[in-house]
């Protein structure tokens, strides 16, 4: 039992990373696997197979979670979830799991690709909300992650997105417009990594 059950309507900061830190996008297809799982299993009916339901019309289907923003890095991945249905965190997490066995069958490899049961922490405010949204957005950026291997929906927040899966509503309709929006992010994201860095040296 994780020690914060996730409870719907509520918010969760969603993460995990390749075990022993490994890469978990070798290139831009494994990326873009990986993505159209985040887009097809994202549905309270079992959907098959990512073939199988590349034929179907998935207007109006039931969504387990409610994607706010995500970021995916090459040995690691972020997302922020609203949970809309019983159970639908834990379940959308267990169908991206497939993306393993995608992963293993292309490299002709064994055993698991993530560390272990993904993390989790519940966003109990909205200024929290607004700010991991920052972290979550622009967390490519600030690691300097390759373009080719690394895809967040920080297009999708400043209005350049063309694939767009987010529902970033909750969090641009707190702003008069995108470019104060962007303003606040990275300002957001100078502060945090101010911190981290005064943590690290508090703990030397």
């Amino acid at each position: 039992m994780r020690k914060v059950p996730f409870v719907e309507s509520e918010y969760y900061h969603i993460y995990n990373r390749g075990v022993d830190k490994r890469s978990i996008f070798e290139d831009r297809k494994d990326l873009d696997r990986f993505f159209q799982s985040i887009k097809e299993f994202n549905s309270v009916e079992p959907i098959g197979s990512i073939f199988e339901n590349s034929f179907n019309d998935n207007k109006g289907i039931e969504k387990l979670v409610e994607i706010i923003c995500y970021c995916l890095n090459p040995n690691h991945f972020h997302f922020v979830l609203r949970q809309l249905v019983e159970n639908g965190i834990s379940e959308f997490m267990k169908r991206m799991g497939g993306y393993t066995w995608y992963f293993n069958n292309r490299y002709k490899r064994n055993g698991a690709l993530f560390q272990g049961r993904f993390k989790s922490s519940h966003i109990n405010s909205n200024e929290y909300l607004l700010h991991v949204s920052a972290y979550v957005n622009l967390n490519n950026r600030f690691k300097g992650e390759p373009y080719n291997l690394s895809k967040s929906s920080w297009d999708e927040y400043i209005g350049k997105g063309n694939d767009c899966i987010c529902s970033s509503d909750i969090v641009l309709g707190q702003f008069k417009t995108q470019k104060e929006y962007q303003k606040f992010a990275e300002s957001s994201l100078k502060g945090i990594l101010r911190r981290k860095e005064l943590e690290k040296e508090l703990e030397s």
